[in-house]
């Protein structure tokens, strides 16, 4: 412990106050992320308005500042005559606010899905490709490499156009488009364990190859997918999110990030500006979460 505390201590200012700020917005992402998380799960409970309900006051600007807090305050201890549109409402009478709030049960679920299947496809196949060197896994590896050369988001539209607009769908294509990092990631560390001692000694006790690569080989090549895997979360947010923007994903009126932003976009010349921040502040700060667990997550690794 003394030497622990000497080595912190002799650390320089600059490192000192790097590393404060690094813990703080590490912090910060785990509190964006779990809140997403949490209205992911629980949103339309705990919004004012239904997300898919229109109200009888169509592009109602929000509060002013100067207003909120006594607007809150009110809130608070019930003295609201009724509940206030916090964010304004759109075009179409929906509160933004509670849009916002229930976007994250859409493209969170789609996010975590895909990147579920594409780990599920991925990986299985890195360790192949890594522990059985032959013709076959090569061609798997080139094949991996074409799908890859494709622009990420001009491929998934294409994917999405060919099986339909859906849900599924897009779960589905960004899966595919996801999985060859999974299968690269996997493949190098795999033929970076298989050279080490554990490999022959199992092989001395008389193990196949394919028990080997499932249980040796295999839990001490994912960690690099495993870090990966929050990253690809964020970039899965923010594909979905694209998909919708341009008519390729999610249909209304599902409370969707892409798509309020979309819904809104032609309204900021009007001066309707709210229609449209709120959605792309809520988006840019979950995926800016994500990329920094994953930033987080793959120091704790390389250390």
């Amino acid at each position: 412990m003394t030497n622990i505390a000497f080595a912190s201590e002799s650390l320089p200012p600059v490192l000192h106050k790097r590393r404060r700020a690094m813990s703080g917005l590490l912090v910060f992402a785990v509190i964006i992320a779990g809140l997403a998380l949490v209205m992911a799960a629980f949103g339309e409970y705990l919004v004012p308005f239904s997300p898919i309900d229109s109200s009888f006051m169509p592009n109602e600007a929000p509060p002013a500042i100067g207003d909120v807090p006594g607007l809150f305050w009110a809130t608070l201890t019930g003295t609201v005559a009724e509940p206030i549109h916090w964010f304004g409402t759109d075009s179409s009478g929906f509160d933004v606010f509670s849009r916002v709030m229930c976007a994250p049960r859409i493209d969170l679920s789609i996010a975590l899905a895909a990147n579920a299947m594409a780990m599920l496809i991925g990986i299985p196949f890195g360790l192949v490709a890594g522990y059985f060197r032959n013709p076959l896994t090569e061609l798997m590896m080139r094949a991996s490499d074409v799908l890859q050369s494709f622009p990420v988001f001009i491929s998934a539209m294409i994917l999405v156009a060919l099986g339909g607009q859906s849900i599924g769908n897009v779960i589905l294509a960004l899966s595919l488009l996801y999985a060859p990092i999974y299968v690269r990631l996997t493949r190098s560390e795999v033929m970076a364990q298989k050279s080490r001692g554990m490999v022959e000694a199992s092989r001395a006790l008389g193990q196949s190859e394919l028990m080997i690569a499932i249980k040796h080989v295999l839990p001490n090549s994912m960690g690099p997918s495993l870090v990966q895997s929050s990253v690809t979360i964020g970039f899965a947010i923010l594909l979905t999110a694209g998909l919708s923007f341009v008519g390729a994903g999610v249909r209304p009126p599902s409370p969707e990030w892409g798509l309020m932003i979309s819904t809104g976009a032609n309204d900021i010349v009007l001066g309707q500006w709210w229609t449209s921040v709120f959605p792309g502040i809520a988006i840019s700060i979950t995926v800016f979460a994500f990329a920094v667990i994953g930033d987080a997550l793959e120091r704790r690794y390389n250390s």
